[in-house]
């Protein structure tokens, strides 16, 4: 599943890059990258698929303030 911006949300986002592009220009890319491209939902992982690929142990109700 892919989510595609409709223009004015696009125009919006490249408004936003091109504020950022100075600044951040990390951070231009990726809202020039969303506004062009959209988001594929089937290619994102949650929080705790990247734990383990990282070979974190998975969170616990123990330590909950341990990203």
């Amino acid at each position: 599943m892919r989510i595609v911006f409709d223009p004015a949300e696009q125009e919006a986002l490249r408004a936003d890059a091109r504020d950022q592009a100075h600044d951040d220009p990390h951070v231009a890319y990726v809202l020039e990258r969303l506004a062009s491209e959209g988001i594929d939902l089937d290619a994102c992982k949650d929080w705790e698929d990247l734990r383990v690929e990282a070979g974190l142990p998975p969170r616990s109700t123990d330590t909950p303030h341990v990203a």
